[in-house]
């Protein structure tokens, strides 16, 4: 399985679903060796796939790191936290998630839009 890592360690992405919020982003972004890139796309499909059918899931883009880079980034929208604590919850998504190596790290993070 991916190794989960905070991108702000203040705020843990498993305590960030205690703010019952929305709509929301999930700015994922994944270390992925050059070796794995292929194989990381096939499961990320698979797993976008079963998120897209899931209530609450509005879209999804994935991005990959310019000039070289090991990093993809997956920017989710879902109309709330509940939404996506739910489908992430799921006994499926968890069988999927278990298939990514160990050697990817991720980096997940909720995010609100704001007026500027």
């Amino acid at each position: 399985m991916a190794k989960l890592q905070s991108l702000d360690p203040s705020t843990p992405m498993f305590a960030q679903f205690q703010e019952k919020t929305g709509p929301i982003v999930l700015a994922n972004t994944f270390v992925v060796p050059k070796e794995r890139y292929a194989s990381f796309l096939l499961l990320f499909r698979r797993q976008a796939e079963f998120m897209k059918a899931q209530p609450g899931f509005v879209s999804l883009q994935m991005h990959k790191g310019t000039a070289d880079s090991q990093l993809l980034m997956n920017v989710a929208v879902w109309e709330s936290t509940e939404a996506l604590a739910t489908a992430l919850g799921s006994p499926e998504f968890q069988r999927m998630a278990a298939e990514f190596p160990d050697d990817i790290v991720s980096y997940p993070h909720i995010f609100e839009q704001i007026d500027v």
